[in-house]
């Protein structure tokens, strides 16, 4: 089958009930995608599918059609992407190993709400889980990213 990640069409040889996660991680090495828990419950394994959050972990391959996959690689190639530069501005990440799946939220937030409140933030992220308890300098970025996003400092 055919996927579109990153803006490059790729042939995958895979299940089509191998779940997204699995493609992206073992099959094309694209290793910032995290497996937490497995039920799409924590959000470390979001991606995009045409622009919106998807649990990679529980979505079978096959589902995709041909939708556009983007991954954390496919933000920036370099971490210039503006949230990517807010989470390091607010000094976000402990352990890191959510931050791939909440940066992923906190872009698609943030291209439907440019200007988010923080009940927003809130509501957004909820479902994304870190373990380090980060949650505080969470909102500090997306509100910084947002500023940024705009134009802003």
């Amino acid at each position: 089958m055919k996927l579109d990640v990153n803006g490059v069409v790729r042939d995958v040889d895979a299940s089509p009930e191998m779940p997204l996660l699995w493609v992206l991680r073992d099959l094309l090495g694209l290793t910032g995608t995290k497996y937490g828990c497995g039920m799409a419950q924590c959000g470390a394994c979001t991606v995009h599918l045409d622009g919106k959050p998807a649990r990679s972990c529980v979505l079978p391959v096959s589902s995709v059609g041909t939708r556009k996959v983007t991954t954390i690689e496919g933000l920036s190639p370099d971490g210039s992407h503006v949230v990517q530069q807010a989470w390091a501005q607010a000094d976000v990440v402990q352990c890191g190993y959510c931050q791939s799946g909440q940066i992923m939220t906190a872009v698609a937030l943030l291209e439907q709400k440019p200007d988010p409140s923080d009940a927003d933030i809130d509501a957004a992220l909820s479902g994304n889980v870190c373990r380090c308890g980060t949650y505080v300098r969470v909102r500090e970025a997306v509100i910084l990213a947002s500023r940024l996003k705009r134009g802003g400092k």
